[in-house]
């Protein structure tokens, strides 16, 4: 997906000069000259945001609103549209999901401070932030459970490549040294919404990551040398080397990055965590087309139902479900953390009555890690406070918990998720918490600015204030009382609006009676009342919103004390914040174990890949939920050491057997192992897996001009080329797009590469059964196949694996099942009993008699002693009538003979 913002389009896109216009025009002409020019330009105006010109055109479009006009500017009529500022998120979200930018004009004023400068004069706005796909932090426009990432790609001339990406949402910043032909794998594993690039790589990007927004910026924002300097001068140090060691290529794209942060937060420091640099090797490598065929995290059609992580998910905290496919986007290539991962894990399932006590506590966590950045953003409200100082303290209340039990003693990971949560350990982060909870009120507001939200007793002055502003309401339903007396007139109310303030009204057969009377000021007639003032009434809204203002500056104080305090402690509360999220992954992690029975595997250093009684995680669940049986479990048996077990496999059986279910379930277990999760299997040993490859399915990429069979020769060659030792490679149908012996000539050759060049471990799915004979020549494959049988003329599949190839592929019976006419399937029949008895298949179909079998049959109508027959009943006959039946039925017979 490629931003709307092409250069194309933007050369189209013009706007008259600010000269010559209304002063509000003028100054919307201003601000939309400083804003980009890919972004959209949201005005405030009061309650509503507008949008002008090309940028009305277009959002009204998109937004499908109605495009209306606003006067006249150098003698055209200017275009116009509008969404409403409370609604605004809304209509924000769907912008930004189209793949627009929108930059953010607020009002930097109160209107009635510009009023004092005259009556024409506009009310001071300004840009404040530049909302694009990759820099979003509200709730309302982000996926909860889902990390946003933006990501910048910078290639130097030298031909070094790194990648750099952040989520602006929770603080996440870090780069990677990466080759050329590695980028595409990365990109696919981070998922970012938004990929910037160099002008000149805009075409690369949009290949790399079709689904993200693409902006392209200037060479010169690429520079490594200025990019080392911004990173100094963000984080304060003098040197980078405490973050870690980034090549010039690193540092040219967490720069570019970096600035295009502050560009979209107007120039305000963009809040995140130090830069942290990757080793390259860090995590397994999962080929783009094997991210996408085995549905980790979406499946085929987008949707995350249906999908692995759809699957094993019992993760209670949006942040430990971010994590949770964190780890499954990029498997560990180190033991040591895949092994802590584990242990967490198995601790938990050991100690259920713990695990669900920590998992109780875990649902009122929150998202402490959003809320921070939205604090440190100065997007945050009340609620984000009091949210973030609740997760803080359900985490120091999980501690407690945790019994020293010399016998029974948390592992490492667990132990030190517990030391970030130690509230004790931070005194400072102690009494924030503390102070935060007993300052607020029990559901405080979404913005600062709409007061109420500290909570009564905290501080004496603002409880003067308020007292002030809320006694002087009182007086206000007292005066009412004391003028309808005064003035006999019951009917009489006191109320407020913006224009005239404090007023009483009256009926206008009711005003006669104040007109005459001094005590009373009339200011306004209307067609049904008539409004008067007193100097009481002025008086008193003067003390009324002087105590109303200065109670909510003094919240507002409160707010931005609490707010500075937390900047102060960013570290810890991060550090608390990424605890929790392991605590849940860990518990949901057992959660699932528990619920489906899954093992914990052995993950090691070795080539083996040794699975028992393993099972498709997603098949299996959809099979339960839908009651249609029960997943039949296959072990998988490869070592790329050699020793008993081949290191190639050549599976074969009929279509719907499940080779391509099996095939699939055995690179899900590398995955869910890699990433310290169990697996549902009775048992797993698996060694490292440095990549991971698929070509499973058949599909065409029509946008870039490839059909099925070029885009499955591009996966294969991707794979022949790239796959070591290390990698597990799945195959299903190699060289099914084309002529018979031309794919089976490149699928023949594909196994050979696999086994004598990449020596990956494999398991290759094919058709092709004389494939199955390379199992005697290659001294480390071997033939395994799903069982299938047949009974009294029907096909029944029993999707067990066993030893050896396949005796037939039944795929005649199998046209059958999907029900192709009768008269095909027999033809079919014909034509393959004689391939099958030839040696020579041509001159086996040129003796065949041509369509002879595809006459149609004639329709089968029944007899005339069928007819017969449904008429009689048997038993209302008496002997005589039996007899002459029988009679008649003989004669029909002969008749129709």
């Amino acid at each position: 997906m490629t931003s709307h913002a092409d250069p194309t389009a933007l050369n189209a896109r013009a706007f008259p000069t600010p000269e010559g216009g209304t002063p509000m025009m003028v100054q919307f002409l201003e601000l939309r000259a400083e804003a980009p020019l890919d972004a959209l330009l949201f005005y405030r105006m009061g309650d509503f945001y507008e949008l002008f010109f090309d940028d009305a055109v277009r959002a009204s479009d998109a937004l499908d609103i109605a495009l209306t006009k606003r006067g006249e500017h150098q003698g055209e009529p200017v275009p116009m549209c509008g969404v409403p500022v409370h609604n605004a998120p809304v209509y924000l979200s769907r912008l930004i999901k189209a793949g627009f930018k929108v930059a953010v004009g607020e009002q930097m004023e109160d209107p009635a401070e510009a009023k004092k400068r005259g009556a024409k004069s506009v009310v001071k706005r300004g840009i404040t932030r530049i909302v694009t796909p990759g820099t979003l932090t509200e709730d309302d426009l982000l996926e909860a459970r889902a990390a946003n990432r933006i990501a910048a790609i910078a290639r130097l001339a030298t031909g070094e490549c790194a990648l750099s990406w952040a989520d602006v949402s929770d603080g996440e910043f870090a780069s990677m040294r990466v080759g050329n032909d590695g980028l595409e794998a990365e990109l696919a594993a981070l998922n970012p919404s938004e990929v910037l690039c160099c002008d000149e790589d805009g075409k690369l990007a949009s290949e790399l990551a079709p689904h993200a927004v693409i902006t392209p910026r200037a060479r010169a924002k690429f520079d490594s040398g200025a990019g080392e300097r911004r990173l100094k001068q963000r984080f304060n140090v003098q040197s980078l080397d405490g973050f870690g060691a980034f090549t010039k290529a690193e540092l040219s794209a967490l720069g570019a990055l970096l600035d295009y942060l502050e560009l979209s937060q107007a120039g305000a420091p963009a809040r995140l965590r130090p830069p942290l640099s990757l080793p390259s090797g860090a995590a397994m490598v999962i080929d783009p087309a094997a991210r996408m065929s085995l549905e980790i995290d979406r499946t085929l059609q987008g949707s995350r139902k249906g999908s692995l992580i759809d699957a094993i998910d019992r993760t209670l905290t949006a942040p430990g479900a971010r994590l949770l496919a964190d780890r499954l986007s990029r498997p560990s290539m180190n033991l040591a953390e895949i092994q802590d991962r584990l242990d967490a894990a198995h601790f938990f399932l050991e100690n259920r009555a713990l695990r669900e006590q920590t998992r109780e506590r875990l649902k009122a966590a929150g998202d402490p890690a959003r809320c921070l950045s939205r604090l440190l953003l100065g997007r945050g409200g009340p609620r984000d406070l009091a949210q973030l100082s609740r997760a803080l303290k359900e985490g120091e209340k999980l501690i407690a918990g945790f019994a020293k039990d010399p016998l029974n003693a948390p592992p490492a990971p667990i132990n030190r998720a517990l030391d970030a949560l130690s509230l004790a350990q931070t005194p400072e982060l102690a009494r924030l918490v503390q102070e935060t909870q007993q300052s607020l009120v029990a559901e405080p507001p979404l913005l600062a600015r709409d007061g109420g939200f500290v909570a009564p007793g905290w501080t004496p002055a603002l409880d003067e204030a308020r007292g002030l502003r809320d006694e002087s309401r009182r007086v206000v339903a007292g005066l009412q009382a004391t003028y309808a007396q005064h003035s006999g007139i019951s009917a009489l109310k006191v109320k407020h609006n913006n224009v005239l303030g404090y007023f009483i009204e009256v009926s206008a057969k009711n005003a006669d009676a104040l007109m005459g009377d001094q005590a009373f000021i009339h200011r306004q007639t209307m067609a049904n009342a008539v409004r008067f003032s007193t100097p009481e009434l002025g008086e008193l809204e003067a003390k009324i919103a002087q105590a109303g203002e200065r109670a909510l500056a003094m919240e507002l104080e409160i707010f931005d004390a609490f707010r500075t305090r937390i900047e102060a402690l960013d570290a810890p509360i991060r550090r608390a914040a990424e605890a929790l999220a392991g605590l849940d992954v860990a518990a949901a992690t057992a959660h699932w174990a528990e619920e489906t029975g899954a093992e914990r595997p052995q993950v090691d250093d070795s080539l083996a890949f040794d699975i028992e009684g393993g099972k498709h995680p997603v098949v299996e669940r959809a099979l339960e939920r839908s009651g249609e049986g029960r997943f039949t479990p296959n072990g998988c048996h490869l070592n790329g050491a050699g020793g008993d077990h081949p290191r190639l496999m050549l599976v074969t059986g009929p279509n719907m057997a499940g080779k391509s279910t099996f095939l699939r379930q055995n690179a899900l277990m590398a995955i869910l192992a890699q990433a310290g999760l169990y697996v549902p299997a009775k048992s797993a040993r698996i060694g490292l897996v440095d990549r991971l490859f698929s070509r499973v399915g058949a599909a065409d990429d029509l946008s870039r001009g490839r059909s099925t069979f070029m885009a499955e020769m591009i996966e294969t060659a991707a794979i022949l080329n790239q796959a070591g030792p290390r990698a597990l490679v799945i195959l299903d149908e190699i060289g099914r797009g084309t002529a018979t012996f031309d794919g089976l000539s490149i699928a023949w050759a594909a196994v050979e590469h696999l086994h004598a060049v990449n020596q990956s471990r494999a398991l290759f799915a094919t058709h092709y059964h004389e494939l199955t004979r390379l199992a005697d020549e290659l001294e480390a494959a071997g033939n395994c196949s799903l069982k299938a049988k047949e009974w009294k003329g029907d096909l029944i599949f029993l999707h067990e694996v066993q030893k050896g190839p396949a005796d037939r592929s039944y795929g005649v019976e199998v046209a059958k099942r999907a029900g192709l006419p009768q008269a095909a399937v027999k033809r079919a029949t014909d034509i393959l009993k004689r391939l099958e008895s030839d040696d020579a298949p041509a001159a086996a179909l040129a003796d065949l008699p041509l369509f002879s079998s595809l006459a149609p049959e004639p329709e089968s109508r029944p007899s005339a002693s069928d007819e017969r027959l449904k008429e009689i009943d048997p038993d209302s006959l008496t002997p005589r009538e039996a007899l002459d039946v029988l009679y008649a039925l003989k004669a029909l017979s002969q008749n129709s003979g």
